[in-house]
């Protein structure tokens, strides 16, 4: 995941290759102290330049005609939003916009950056890169060959009550309308993959079955490794989830562990919603037209990655981090895979059986005021 460097290098060269007049050029973000700046977009002055330097080259690249507003005004819009889930007056007179054209802004500057989704969210390919991400994981909770950690990340969003169908389709476990997508991180709450926009009441299991990654991790294209996921998933070969009702000292020190890694994706995903308050309501949804949702999403998911690689802290915290959403279970029992079962009684077996006095304790988690 260390990109920051090779992938600012490529904007630059982007940069020259398409012609890009306005690079270096005074920008609206100029007219603001590094504070300003933070409180508005929660964001510092280097991170926003390089994200408006990468929309610039990708807005010359799909939009055939000039837009109305510069790229440093809709990219400044775009990002006030992303931050404070509303649009600031201030930054609206500012760059001389009315609120009737902000959704517009929105959908463009959303498209953009969720297209950059490749470049800025990458899962680990090659054997070095896996075997790090691994190490890292097992370093900080003793499970071995974990990739990262899966979950469904929910998202509020206002459904209409008299579409009875429609509204029962985005309601979620915790009982409030939502959309989910499938995000995977690593150790360090860096996103490795980000897929699906889902309605609230879709299984997380039926994500996975369906989403590329599952289908690449299930068909062995990663190598022998797993991911973290909580109880919504499937114990498979390559999705190990937490045992149900421990016995045991074994099953309960595991627990513990997996508890630790999957609290990465509670603190994360807190994170971003802090960072980008939009998060926290996306406004109306239909069931039918869920990818401008999706973009704003991702859009998120690619700049927290960049905000991670620019060591650019969260807003500080505020009340509760909000716990990962339970998972949604069938009604029928599902059988659950033998084999799976063996692997992972044998990984407790020999990992699990005794913990060192000189080790801290699995069950030491990341604690709230520590985020």
């Amino acid at each position: 995941m260390a990109f920051a460097l090779p992938v600012w290098l490529a904007v630059q060269e982007e940069l020259l290759e398409y012609g890009a007049t306005d690079y270096g050029a005074p920008s609206c973000f100029d007219e603001f102290d590094d504070e300003a700046l933070f409180e508005m977009f929660h964001l510092t002055r280097p991170c926003l330049s390089f994200i408006r330097d990468a929309v610039c080259i990708r807005i010359k690249k799909v939009t055939v005609k000039k837009p109305a507003l510069s790229v440093d005004a809709m990219v400044m819009v775009a990002l006030n939003f992303y931050a404070q889930g509303v649009f600031s007056v201030a930054v609206l007179q500012g760059v001389g916009l009315s609120q009737i054209d902000c959704p517009a802004v929105i959908n463009t500057v959303s498209g953009v950056i969720a297209g950059m989704a490749d470049q800025f969210i990458s899962f680990p390919l090659t054997g070095e890169a896996k075997a790090n991400v691994a190490l890292k994981v097992e370093k900080l909770c003793g499970i071995p060959n974990v990739l990262g950690v899966l979950a469904p990340a929910h998202f509020k969003i206002r459904a209409s009550p008299y579409e009875k169908d429609t509204f029962r389709s985005f309601v979620n476990t915790l009982g409030y309308t939502s959309v989910v997508s499938q995000i995977m991180c690593d150790s360090d709450g860096n996103l490795l993959s980000v897929e699906k926009c889902c309605v609230g009441s879709t299984f997380e299991q039926d994500m996975w079955e369906s989403s590329f990654k599952g289908r690449e991790m299930e068909e062995e294209l990663h190598g022998p490794y797993c991911v973290i996921a909580g109880r919504g998933y499937h114990l498979s070969k390559h999705v190990l989830t937490p045992v149900s009702e421990p016995t045991n000292d074994n099953e309960t020190r595991f627990n513990e562990a997996h508890k630790k890694i999957h609290n990465v994706m509670r603190t994360t995903l807190g994170s971003m919603k802090r960072r980008f308050r939009c998060l926290m309501q996306l406004g109306f949804a239909q069931e039918g037209s869920l990818d401008k949702k999706s973009n704003i999403i991702k859009a998120c998911c690619v700049l927290h990655n960049i905000a991670m690689k620019f060591s650019v802290p969260p807003p500080p915290v505020v009340g509760k981090i909000e716990h990962l959403h339970p998972g949604k279970l069938r009604s029928v029992a599902v059988e659950l895979n033998p084999e799976a079962l063996k692997a992972r009684q044998e990984l407790m077996n020999s990992i699990f059986s005794v913990v060192s006095s000189s080790e801290d304790p699995p069950n030491k988690g990341i604690r709230e005021e520590e985020v």
